[in-house]
């Protein structure tokens, strides 16, 4: 298919494409004429590669996992790549926790528009935690 055809189906630019291209992700076959050709294995390619990206992941590192996938083959160091990733992905998750408690604990306290935004602490955060979950 050509790069137009793959970017409707994939939902994809084609500047995306071609930039995946660029980065080693993406392989295109050239016709006579100059024209890319995907296989129509590059639409499941590239909606692993928009996941991949949308975990957080570089292309660098997305380059180095995906000739495990390729082969499919497991590797000692691709499973620690992908643990390292899933834990800094987790670290991201208890950042956002903390943020939205804190959201939380400022639309608590500001009970009406005329109390305006106050800044709140984590020790005021937690109160409030403490205090919601009170009997």
């Amino acid at each position: 298919m050509r790069i137009g055809e793959l970017a409707a189906r994939s939902g994809v630019s084609v500047r995306a494409l071609r930039y995946y291209e660029e980065q080693g992700l993406l392989e295109a076959h050239r016709s006579e004429s100059g024209q890319r050709q995907y296989p129509e294995s590059a639409a499941d390619r590239v909606q692993l590669i928009q996941m991949l990206y949308s975990a957080g992941l570089s292309s660098r590192t997305i380059a180095e996992l995906l000739p495990c996938v390729d082969a499919k083959v497991s590797t000692p160091e691709s499973r620690a790549r992908l643990a390292a990733e899933r834990d800094r992905i987790d670290a991201q998750i208890a950042a956002l926790i903390r943020t939205r408690d804190r959201l939380d604990a400022v639309i608590a306290f500001a009970g009406s528009p005329a109390s305006g935004c106050a800044w709140i602490s984590d020790r005021d955060v937690a109160a409030q935690a403490s205090h919601s979950a009170a009997p």
